[in-house]
């Protein structure tokens, strides 16, 4: 892609977003989502490939509906309320309706479809972006309208994506398709507590993209994009593959490292609301994921590259590691021990 066109598409993603965020009218708020999809369509069709164009495709057209689906529910509500406030979001139809349209735009179950096919349509790059920045602003729409929302749709919305997420991922051998069902089912957990405490959702936000990030950048330089690629990925980079182990761990949400956090958090607020069935079943659904990450974490340094494969052994080469794999890959699995100061800030 051409430099100039590419940072024209990520100052576009920059303002898109920052405009969503700090905006209180509906109307600067749909167009921040507006300004954000047309921004990263060229970024996930630029290879020419006809996959990555129906990605490109497919997104188009869900986030379009889901922003009609924004802009339809703030103007029943400014109909009835005469209100364009974000957090003045009182008419129940539109409440339903905007829980929709952001659950579309999240790729929430049952609205997840869209996700995992663009994912595997774009490089890993893009990818990125689509897991991590892209999902800032309806998160921040989320947490400015969710004392109006319906806890009940919420928790149901929550529960079932974190069953897809882990059921879905379970037999896929595409990395992307694999992190893609991760982040549904994290969107779950993030989902299910927004309405009784959203700075919790925003912490499980924050470390999931540390994580998230992690993991891509780092599979992005061992040139990984499916199972049996990472089967041979050992050889080349012993030091990343090991990296990427804990932080699949982490992702997977296992103590002592840093995705536990937010987990712990969640079921000891969601116990306090007395909602310990969700909670229990929030936490047992969250073992599918960790049955695929196993399997990620396996294939990543467990296993020898089998006789039968199709790929040709990796060799090390001398390319150095970039520094800002290293920050990120120890805050994703270190941060543990500072939980009280970083739940402090929160």
């Amino acid at each position: 892609m051409n430099p100039q066109a590419k940072l024209i598409f990520t100052i576009s993603l920059i303002l898109g977003t920052t405009t969503t965020i700090s905006s209180n009218h509906w109307i600067t708020a749909w167009a921040g989502l507006e300004i954000n999809t047309l921004a990263i369509l060229p970024m996930i069709s630029k290879s020419h490939h006809p996959r990555a164009v129906e990605a490109a495709t497919k997104y188009f057209l869900t986030q379009a509906t889901a922003s009609a689906l924004v802009l339809f529910a703030s103007m029943t509500n400014a109909w009835h309320t005469g209100q364009w406030d974000i957090t003045q979001l009182s008419n129940p139809m539109s409440c339903l309706i905007l829980t929709c349209a952001i659950a579309m735009k999240l790729g929430l179950a049952p609205f997840h479809f869209w996700f995992p096919e663009v994912l595997q349509g774009a490089p890993l790059t893009t990818g990125l972006l689509l897991s991590t920045i892209m999902k800032l602003p309806p998160i921040t729409l989320l947490f400015m309208t969710s004392p109006s929302l319906n806890p009940t749709l919420l928790t149901c919305l929550a529960i079932l994506s974190t069953a897809l997420g882990g059921w879905m991922g379970l037999n896929q051998t595409q990395t992307r398709k694999i992190l893609a069902f991760s982040s549904i089912s994290h969107l779950g957990w993030m989902t299910i507590i927004i309405h009784y405490d959203p700075k919790l959702t925003l912490l499980n936000f924050y470390l999931y993209t540390l994580m998230t990030a992690s993991t891509f950048l780092m599979l992005n330089s061992m040139k990984v994009k499916k199972l049996s690629t990472m089967m041979t990925a050992w050889t080349k980079t012993p030091s990343l593959s090991a990296m990427l182990l804990l932080i699949l761990l982490s992702l997977a949400g296992l103590p002592p490292l840093t995705g536990f956090l937010p987990k712990w958090l969640i079921i000891q607020e969601l116990t306090k609301q007395s909602m310990a069935p969700a909670a229990t079943m929030i936490s047992m659904l969250s073992l599918l994921g960790l049955f695929f990450y196993l399997r990620l974490a396996y294939c990543a340094t467990i296993t020898l590259p089998p006789h039968t494969t199709n790929h040709m052994k990796q060799w090390h080469t001398n390319k150095p590691t970039n520094t800002y794999i290293a920050i990120l890959a120890v805050a994703s699995t270190m941060l543990l021990p500072i939980s009280p100061t970083i739940h402090a800030i929160m």
